[in-house]
């Protein structure tokens, strides 16, 4: 591939999305159990990364790694059986969405925060001594990086001069702790200190990730050593499918009763704290909610999947074949992901 092919790039985000609402859909039903951590929104970082990867290559992923897993080949029958806990899912039904394993692709997820990151540096070292030019890539939040392990990784792959890169997929968010709250310093000084090459690029553009991907895969696979690529991007759903500020905002009349009935008849007890401190509580938490109002995740223009549409509608027949193609793709993989295997 001489450059980004942006038609590729949007079918394998496209394809990631429509998986994704699909296992939303399921969730919702109650047919996957537990949270879920979907990656809508890390679309475009994922597909900039992956579409270049080669046989041999290795992925370590994070708590949302159906996309890499979908993009970088996996069988994505088997893969969301694995959410629904069959026993016929990518690992026997044990894994879940977050600790899904493929080995004959080399990729491997974990939910333990920060673990991508020695994970990606064993394959890199092991294809630095088994596989010449082959790559490990680790996927992370940017709350990793405040994980020892991550950091001792990072280190680990600049002295040993491992060919690895490392991907941030930075949405500002911790959970529901913004970084400058809990991380002292900044990124780039962690990074560089540790002696490993630095990029930034916006992950919600998947053209100008594929490009900086490029350059950060090329570097390690002739053996210069790590790079650690920054992408900021945006969670849609928030930390976690069901989100409850972003759900209330979405549902307002069916969520807010719920919300607010405690807050209620907390305010109007007449033990516990002071009036000025129950007051202090309410007024947290409606701050938080008009906080969301402004936040980023309820704005289109910070979709990548939509933002790389926009850029193909002058060939409006082609564009509208590939969707109509994706999302009965979609349909037929939950259709037979649900259905029952004759013994």
């Amino acid at each position: 591939m001489m450059g980004a092919d942006l038609w590729s790039l949007y079918a394998l985000m496209r394809r990631s999305r429509l998986f994704e609402v699909e296992v939303s859909r399921l969730w919702q039903a109650g047919l996957i159990s537990g949270e879920m951590h979907l990656g809508t929104g890390e679309e475009a970082v994922i597909a900039g990364v992956v579409s270049q990867l080669r046989p041999g290559d290795a992925m370590a992923l994070d708590h949302r790694g159906s996309a890499a897993f979908l993009m970088r080949g996996v069988d994505p029958i088997s893969l969301l059986r694995e959410m629904l806990g069959r026993g016929d899912g990518l690992c026997g039904g044990r894994g879940g969405h977050m600790h899904l394993f493929s080995p004959e692709h080399l990729a491997a997820s974990s939910g333990i925060v920060g673990a991508s990151g020695p994970t990606a540096s064993g394959f890199a070292l092991a294809a630095q001594q088994l596989r010449p030019g082959a790559v490990a890539v680790a996927f992370f939040g940017e709350g990793a990086l405040n994980q020892g392990m991550l950091m001792e990784s990072v280190n680990l792959a600049a002295v040993w001069r491992l060919p690895v890169v490392f991907v941030c997929k930075d949405d500002g968010w911790a959970i529901t702790t913004e970084p400058a709250s809990s991380t002292a310093g900044t990124m780039d000084e962690r990074v560089r200190g540790l002696g490993a090459e630095y990029q930034e690029v916006d992950g919600l553009e998947v053209e100008r990730v594929w490009h900086a991907a490029r350059q950060a895969l090329e570097r390690a696979r002739a053996g210069m050593g790590p790079t650690f690529l920054r992408a900021r991007c945006v969670h849609l759903e928030g930390h976690f499918l069901g989100f409850p500020l972003i759900r209330s905002l979405r549902e307002p009349l069916r969520e807010l009763p719920a919300m607010l009935g405690p807050l209620i008849r907390a305010l109007l007890q007449r033990k516990g704290g002071s009036l000025r401190e129950r007051l202090a509580g309410v007024r947290t938490v409606f701050a938080a909610s008009l906080a969301t109002l402004r936040d980023r995740r309820r704005h289109a223009a910070n979709d990548p999947v939509l933002r790389a549409r926009s850029a193909l509608t002058s060939q409006a027949a082609r564009l509208q074949e590939l969707d109509v193609r994706l999302e009965q793709e979609a349909a037929a993989i939950t259709a037979a992901a649900l259905q029952e295997v004759e013994a």
